[in-house]
């Protein structure tokens, strides 16, 4: 929708240029995907570099002297740390922490003054497990939906401005997808399930453009006493891509595709745009039906 919203945006026309830009904002996600798992290791390895610093002062204390090395030796951020795919992709691409310690540092400092983190310290068993589950409660409870590390990446890259919190999500299920007898061959989560769903998104993208004038000239007919004028853009685009999903995917129910772009409105429009919405594409959906041009429920 976003893409969609900027073609008509620039007023270009030009399909095969935001067909790319749609492709490079999947893989940008994808991105950020790969970024996440890398913290878990730079974090790891910014808490390493940190006693060894404080047991070689001048004068060490007792504890800084001996300090607990547990969260060092976390089997699951070292099981990433050698994952064959992350490297790949990481040295392919070009993804690195490298240029951001400082927000590494203040996520390390998150972690350490957490309840989460002492808890790990004082937890009796010691085993892959409880490691695995440590990263998952840090991503769920302090990293998911936090505003510092929500702005941080917003800034480093403008295709992570809506795509945080699922990202996130991916990260969390992979952590507990983790097996510790997959060593370094452990599967992430690929880019795109199956051929079939990347044939979905290239063609939802095209049909929504392709027929983009006949979609919007139904719509304006069913606007009511609304003028196109004085309604929200985005509103626009998710009838659009609403409409296109309806009409060229007849394996998908229509309450499915109505439901989905309707809690969308809510989200990327008005508080308004999904009541509104929901009677428009109800009253396309009729007349669709009524001309026969659309055989499903």
């Amino acid at each position: 929708m976003q893409i969609v919203y900027a073609y008509y945006q620039k007023g270009s026309k030009d399909l095969k240029v935001a067909e790319n830009e749609l492709l490079l904002s999947l893989r940008r996600s994808y991105d950020l995907y790969h970024y996440f798992l890398l913290l878990i290791v730079d974090t790891t390895h910014m808490y390493e570099r940190m006693i060894e610093l404080k047991r070689n002062k001048y004068r060490p204390t007792d504890e800084e002297r001996n300090p607990d090395v547990r969260m060092r030796n976390n089997r699951l951020a070292n099981q990433i740390f050698k994952n064959e795919s992350l490297l790949k992709y990481a040295k392919e691409h070009g993804i690195s922490w490298a240029d951001d310690m400082d927000f590494v540092k203040k996520i390390l400092d998150m972690i350490t003054v957490s309840g989460i983190y002492a808890e790990y310290l004082k937890n009796e068993e010691d085993s892959y497990e409880v490691d695995k589950e440590f990263w998952r409660l840090i991503f769920k409870r302090i990293i998911s939906n936090n505003e510092f590390v929500e702005d941080y990446l917003e800034e480093k890259s403008i295709y992570w401005n809506e795509d945080v919190d699922i990202i996130e999500s991916f990260v969390i299920k992979t952590i507990k997808r983790f097996n510790e007898d997959a060593g370094s061959k452990q599967e992430l989560m690929p880019m795109f399930n199956s051929n079939d769903d990347y044939d979905y998104v290239i063609k939802l993208f095209r049909q929504t453009l392709l027929h983009g004038e006949e979609y919007r000239e139904r719509i304006d007919r069913h606007m009511k006493n609304w003028e196109s004028e004085r309604v929200a853009n985005m509103d626009l685009v998710i009838m659009q891509v609403a409409l296109a999903e309806i009409m060229n995917f007849p394996t998908i129910p229509i309450s499915v595709t109505l439901n989905e772009y309707i809690d969308a409105a809510k989200y990327y429009s008005t508080p308004k745009s999904g009541t509104f919405i929901n009677g428009v594409l109800d009253s396309i959906v009729e007349e669709l039906k009524a001309e026969k041009c659309l055989m499903k429920n």
